[in-house]
């Protein structure tokens, strides 16, 4: 899941921004609402979690905009917590309003009920073979055997199995699960690739996880890897 946090307090944006990375979702950061506005505006997100008091353009015409284009779930961050504050912002359209200071668990539910609200919703149970992936409890199980997987290996096996059959490149998968960019070095790719495979295929005569040369990794049933 690909998130967008709008704050313009650093100290709570990377708090957000780690937390969340923990659960599975990469998030993009914009610290005023001009470049929140942007980010929301050509990129693919799941959620927008945006804070009401930004420099420059708020987040009340921040959401304007964004409505007039996009329908992206969006959870209101504000310290205002009056009725009428609430009101008005569920009426200029977003999804939820959360009062600071707030409890991480509460974003995170908050997140995870708007999300399950959303058309074209992933299924909360992902199957191939005999690989099964609950997303919501982020259990793992091979042949019915429980396979322990570090945030990362679940975040690069998320994507893979989301997006079965579909050859990612190097830099696709180092984008989606690490946010970051790579020009030339591959090496944190491969790596999670490889203890990702030892994990999943290497105890089982069906390999899921094939190597394309020069275009990246698949997951897919084939009878070899």
């Amino acid at each position: 899941m690909r998130t967008l946090i709008v704050e313009d307090d650093r100290n709570t944006a990377d708090y957000l921004r780690k937390g969340l990375a923990e659960h599975g979702f990469v998030s993009d950061v914009a610290h005023n609402g001009a470049d929140g506005l942007h980010l929301a505006l050509t990129g693919d997100y799941d959620l927008v979690v945006l804070d009401i008091m930004l420099p420059g353009m708020d987040g009340r015409e921040v959401l304007r905009e964004l409505r007039r284009r996009k329908s992206t779930p969006v959870i209101f961050l504000s310290a205002r917590d009056r009725v009428e504050d609430r009101v008005t912002g569920l009426e200029l359209g977003a999804d939820d309003y959360l009062v600071k200071p707030f409890a991480f668990s509460e974003l995170l539910a908050r997140m995870r009920t708007l999300l399950r609200r959303a058309p074209e919703r992933e299924p909360d149970v992902l199957r191939a073979a005999d690989l099964e992936v609950d997303v919501r409890t982020r259990r793992v199980s091979r042949a019915g055997a429980p396979v322990s997987l570090t945030p990362k290996e679940f975040a690069l096996l998320h994507l893979l199995l989301a997006r079965r059959g579909e050859v990612l490149s190097h830099t696709v998968i180092a984008e989606q699960v690490w946010d970051i960019n790579f020009e030339s070095d591959t090496h944190v790719v491969e790596v999670a690739i490889r203890r990702l495979r030892a994990k999943l295929d290497d105890a089982h005569a069906r390999k899921l996880i094939h190597t394309v040369r020069g275009a990246g990794y698949v997951l897919e049933e084939r009878g070899e890897r």
